[in-house]
């Protein structure tokens, strides 16, 4: 893949800005692929660590999800079985540090955190002025004082369509929402990016928009939902634990 990771286009600075419309097609690119992993494929395809560095553009600027180290199969119709929890802070879904129980909609809630970081420019996690920000928290402040557009990343300047702009932001805060059950499935995300169904309006129990921050105290987990508590999503740690393992993504 020729062009590297998206993660490279957006953060480092060896390569061009991304047009807005090559991110909006790499996005949909993603998600149709996902849509084939969980519904299209004759089993199941969870993936578990979907993020920017592991979406690969070719030299069209097509965008591939890579790296399926982490991920799991099982039949259509049946449940996944308990598992680890493996993925990146920032990217993990938080009933995946209550149950363990991979799914479709955890790696939905990992493509929502892709979608903002995309229209953004900002990691999962970032560091602002001493505080560590978490990016879904961040975009959904701009949301609640009907401001959404503001947290576009400045790298686009006026180039932008404000319809999809809105639409990738929107999205990416359903699709990260903390009840699994109110995110849409890929097949849903995949008509919204493509014009095929109407995107509905956020639900008003906003305040459930955001991941459960983690983090590290005498080597054990903690989770809370003030972002601030997050580590930096480009440290990676390695524990061993009669329990579960949390497993933090390169």
């Amino acid at each position: 893949m020729s062009n590297g990771s998206l993660d490279k286009f957006l953060f480092g600075s060896e390569k061009p800005v991304l047009h807005w419309d090559q991110r909006y097609k790499i996005l949909r690119d993603v998600a149709s692929g996902l849509l084939y992993l969980h519904e299209e494929w004759e089993q199941v395809i969870l993936h578990r660590d979907v993020k920017t560095s592991n979406i690969l553009l070719d030299a069209d600027l097509n965008g591939r999800l890579g790296d399926f180290g982490l991920s799991r199969l099982y039949d259509h119709g049946t449940n996944p079985h308990t598992s680890h929890v493996v993925g990146t802070l920032g990217y993990l879904a938080h009933e995946l540090t209550r149950t363990g129980k991979a799914t479709t909609s955890a790696d939905v809630f990992s493509f929502g955190v892709v979608l903002l970081e995309a229209a953004c420019g900002r990691y999962p996690i970032d560091l602002h002025e001493s505080l560590e920000v978490n990016l879904v928290d961040w975009v959904t402040e701009f949301w609640k004082r009907g401001a959404i557009l503001e947290a576009r990343d400045p790298n686009l300047g006026d180039d932008y369509v404000v319809k999809e702009l809105e639409l990738v932001l929107k999205l990416g805060l359903l699709c990260s929402h903390l009840v699994p059950a109110t995110r849409p499935t890929m097949r849903q995300v995949v008509q919204y990016l493509d014009g095929d169904a109407v995107l509905p309006e956020l639900p008003l129990d906003i305040a459930a928009i955001g991941p459960i921050a983690a983090t590290i105290d005498k080597g054990l987990y903690h989770f809370s939902s003030n972002p601030a508590s997050f580590e930096k999503a480009s440290t990676s740690y390695s524990f061993s634990s009669t329990e579960s393992i949390l497993f933090i993504g390169r």
